[in-house]
């Protein structure tokens, strides 16, 4: 079973090369790893560059966003399993893609996997842990999803319910998964493995700002796209329930 793994990358130059390593390490060999940049100005491409041999695909070229870089990536990727790594993140230890692949190798009907992340600095010191333990469905209609960064899915699913819709600057991922586990049943299994730390300050992290006036109104939009229904209040729920991170350091 190949593994894809998709890195998207816009002026990222004090973190990607411990992205790279980190994936480089994954003691599975199956692994094709394709890096999408944006044109980046600060020198990414030339630490993307020093890592060549060892990567499949490196595109450079301008594009919108986040979101399209990754379709871009799933377009390109030969694999049959399909996963990110952002720019500013790096997987646990080297047996992560063994752990996801021994799991969709016990179940052959299985569509798509989510895990455990946990923002931490650069010692590992975890402030916050996010589990997909607790997912289900209907917490879609309060703004939660599981873990973007621990979702492995196969790309026939994919091939057959679409890309990330790359009109999203932040929700995308959101909308995806919306319209794959709950418009399209497209099946999941929880897989209680801490995947992957993420350093704080990412797009979806940023400030208060970013989470009221931006990423509500396309969760929203995602909801209402997909005929899911919900209303402001409702999506705003997921503060409340997210509370339990900051207190869970496993």
């Amino acid at each position: 079973m190949k593994v894809s793994i998709i890195t998207v990358v816009y002026n990222s130059a004090s973190t990607i090369e411990k992205t790279i390593q980190s994936v480089l390490q994954q003691s599975y060999k199956n692994i094709e790893y394709i890096l999408i940049d944006a044109k980046s100005t600060d020198g990414t491409l030339e630490i993307i560059q020093k890592y060549e041999p060892e990567i499949q695909v490196i595109l450079s070229e301008p594009d919108s966003g986040f979101y399209e870089g990754l379709n871009k990536g799933i377009k390109l990727a030969s694999g049959d399993i399909i996963g990110c790594l952002n720019a500013d993140d790096r997987f646990v230890d080297s047996s992560i893609i063994d752990k996801i692949v021994f799991k969709f190798n016990s179940n052959k009907n299985l569509d798509s996997i989510i895990g455990d992340i946990a923002f931490a600095d650069e010692t590992n010191k975890i402030s916050r842990y996010y589990s997909g333990s607790k997912f289900n469905i209907s917490l879609f209609k309060w703004g939660v999803m599981p873990p973007h960064p621990s979702f492995y899915c196969k790309k026939e699913v994919f091939n057959k319910y679409g890309l990330y819709n790359a009109t999203f600057k932040i929700a995308g991922d959101f909308e995806l998964m919306l319209r794959f586990f709950w418009k399209n049943k497209v099946s999941f299994n929880y897989i209680p493995l801490l995947m992957v730390y993420m350093q704080k300050g990412g797009k979806s992290t940023s400030s208060i700002f970013t989470n009221f006036f931006i990423i509500n109104p396309e969760v929203l939009k995602a909801c209402k796209i997909n005929g899911l229904k919900t209303n402001i209040i409702g999506i705003s729920m997921k503060y409340f329930l997210k509370l339990n991170q900051f207190f869970t350091t496993k």
